[in-house]
């Protein structure tokens, strides 16, 4: 096996070298507050781009983490200046709970509650919280948890619905982005607040919350995983019947390891035991079904077999913590191989070499893709940042044994 010391030390200069220093370059609105919108692929600010929820929590939640990692104070300055715009800018004094999107000058755009942004709210918070110890800190995580909880849960149903409208009243509206279908539920609004549950659980070891990660696990069982393909079904209505047979590789894989993740957090043998064949199986689907020629994931496979042939930077990141996961349940060295296969072409292809951070995405042809900034309401520090520090935690075990 390659050396695992210089191959976590790749990634660790990535992040630390790359990935984070772009966006404390580049990022800081320091005239209007928070952080742009919009930041071209060379560094050029778009100043009256729209600020999103999601691209806020998403670097409270990176910038916390990094700091948690190395320990330099100019990451903890970068968490706090997230933290400090998300409170005074984002959260709704009126009804509870925070905007999806504001103006550049803070003013809401779309006023919208959704449970995906809600959801990453409390991610970023309880890792701020982890590395602050604000009391105050953890009571907001805490408080967007019960919001969740009162306004989100389907009581009749199980899990959680999409949106609503700003006084938590019914949205006809449900969508995420303009991509994505209307309709009541979706895997990627329940991934990310199984996700965040996980995250908010290893700093408040409430029973409530405990059972609630629980019923997202079993609703994943039940409802979201295909058992016959171990893919992802995409869309639901409000009484789970599936919408979508679109095939997402790229949640697929995220999934195998989320899901495991919060298994194991769980501590019970039975449960974890159950997901790591879950996670097994999703990653093989994945390695077996999507992973192209040239080493990377698929963007996304059509109900007819038709893929989408893009490469998306977000995809290909979490695909390297997937396999590497699968790597460690199973021992199979075709997963290792293939979160190695992944990472070469991150290298020899996303990675901007004379710019820093990565690129949003390749087209079929395998040129970038100019028409995506670096920084947008979807393109944050959270997925490459994020697989960058896992995977250096998780070969730093390795290497001990």
């Amino acid at each position: 096996m390659e050396n695992i010391t210089d191959i976590k030390t790749e990634f660790i200069n990535e992040v630390g070298q790359s990935i984070l220093p772009f966006w404390l370059r580049f990022s800081v609105d320091n005239k209007n507050g928070g952080f742009y919108g919009r930041v071209d692929n060379l560094g050029n600010a778009i100043p009256d781009a729209p600020k999103s929820l999601i691209l806020n929590t998403r670097i409270l939640w990176t910038f916390s983490e990094a700091y948690s990692a190395f320990g330099s104070m100019e990451y903890l300055k970068m968490a706090d200046h997230a933290y400090d715009y998300l409170h005074e800018f984002f959260y709704d004094r009126e009804h509870g709970g925070v905007y999806w999107l504001l103006d550049s000058q803070g003013v809401p755009l779309d006023d919208k509650k959704k449970a995906y942004g809600h959801a990453f709210l409390v991610y970023a918070l309880a890792s701020y919280y982890r590395v602050t110890g604000k009391r105050s800190v953890l009571d907001s995580a805490v408080g967007v948890f019960n919001l969740i909880e009162r306004h989100f849960l389907d009581k009749e149903n199980g899990g959680y619905f999409e949106a609503a409208l700003r006084d938590w009243s019914v949205a006809e509206d449900m969508r995420l982005s303009a991509i994505d279908m209307n309709e009541k539920k979706s895997m990627n609004a329940h991934l990310h607040i199984l996700e965040a549950y996980t995250n908010l659980l290893r700093v408040w070891r409430n029973p409530t919350l405990k059972e609630q990660l629980k019923n997202l696990l079993k609703i994943f069982q039940d409802h979201i995983i295909d058992q016959k393909t171990s893919h992802f079904n995409l869309f639901f209505d409000e009484a789970w019947q599936i919408k979508s047979r679109l095939v997402s590789p790229g949640h697929d894989i995220e999934g195998s390891w989320l899901l495991f993740e919060s298994a194991e957090l769980l501590n019970d043998p039975d449960l974890k035991a159950e997901f790591k064949n879950i996670s097994a199986l999703l990653a093989t689907a994945v390695l077996d079904r999507c992973l192209d020629h040239d080493g990377s994931l698929v963007y996304e496979i059509h109900p007819d077999g038709v893929k989408n042939m893009e490469k998306h930077w977000w995809v290909q990141a979490e695909a390297m913590v997937g396999f590497l996961n699968a790597y460690e349940l199973t021992g199979e060295r075709k997963f290792y191989d293939a979160m190695l296969r992944v990472w070469g072409y991150i290298k020899n292809n996303l990675i901007d070499k004379e710019n820093a951070e990565w690129f949003y995405k390749l087209l079929h042809d395998g040129t970038v893709d100019d028409k995506e900034p670096k920084i947008s309401e979807w393109k944050g520090p959270y997925h490459n940042s994020r697989a960058c520090l896992e995977i250096a935690g998780r070969l730093n075990r390795m290497s001990k044994g």
